[in-house]
């Protein structure tokens, strides 16, 4: 078994991200990432404020803009339609999920695709989907970034994705697909899963349920990509039962320290990739 560590090539990568900043600010240009939060979820604080954090190490300029539930979706909507308009904005981010009383497919679809620096909006999953991959959403870029990293070929394998969110599962599989992956998609209703996973060459889980896959899910020597984030007794936890899967699988990532901060990296990645433009 070989861990795959993203922490660490996350900070590789956020050491390129510095060069390439440099050469951008010599041309005056300051890459600024626009944060939208709506509400007081205590995740949703705790993820802005990382992402703050890595933005300033970097040396991105970030602006927070803060929303409570007693404000209108046309409130947030008319800030959204702002900073599109807004030339020095590169980036747009609409922290999720937004309080129930919202509709937040609406709230995204109004970010400029070309500052949809997340991926969620309509426009770039269906370039995703079309294989004309435009802003791709970080997390999925992040486990694609790893296993290119382990030199992992994809083309011909059987991979899994256990969950279709928008956000991971469903972008995830039409990159493996793209890459000529043979790609099986579960979701909750999925009958047999078990029989499906062990035969998975690759197999990438968010679930959102604390260590549920274990040993007798995978095959021997398979690849396994652990999305999960799971607080218990403040210790995190992913959907993989890293102790058991660990003896079985020939790479694994950790929780934490494995997909989580590749997939910051990557969203400044975008952000600075929209940048670029401005340059040229």
């Amino acid at each position: 078994m070989k861990l795959i560590d993203g922490k660490k090539q996350a900070n590789d990568i956020k050491e390129e991200l510095k060069k390439e900043l440099r050469g951008l600010k010599a041309k005056g240009i300051i890459p600024t990432l626009a944060i939208i939060l709506v509400g007081s979820d205590p995740a949703s604080e705790l993820y802005v404020k990382n992402k703050i954090r890595v933005c300033d190490e970097i040396g991105i300029c970030t602006l927070l803009y803060r929303f409570t539930e007693e404000n209108s979706e046309y409130e947030i909507i008319e800030r959204i339609k702002d900073l599109n308009a807004d030339d020095e904005i590169d980036g747009i981010l609409i922290q999720s999920p937004l309080p129930t009383i919202f509709n937040e497919d609406k709230i995204i679809s109004y970010v400029d695709p070309k500052k949809d620096v997340d991926g969620f909006g309509i426009n770039n999953l269906g370039a995703l989907l079309s294989n004309n991959e435009l802003i791709i959403a970080a997390t999925p870029l992040g486990i694609l970034k790893m296993l290119e990293h382990e030199n992992v070929s994809l083309e011909g394998k059987h991979a899994v994705m256990v969950g279709s969110s928008r956000i991971v599962g469903r972008p995830m599989a039409a990159l493996l697909l793209n890459r000529g992956a043979t790609v099986t998609i579960c979701n909750n209703k999925t009958k047999n899963l078990k029989e499906i996973t062990s035969r998975a060459d690759i197999l990438i889980v968010a679930i959102g349920q604390a260590k549920f896959i274990t040993s007798d899910f995978i095959k021997e020597g398979a690849i396994v990509i652990d999305v999960g984030i799971n607080r218990i007794d403040k210790s995190l936890y992913g959907d993989v039962d890293f102790a058991s899967v660990s003896k079985k699988a020939s790479l694994i990532t950790p929780v934490p320290g494995g997909v989580g901060p590749m997939t910051i990296i990557m969203l400044l990645s975008n952000v600075i990739d929209v940048a670029k433009r401005r340059s040229k």
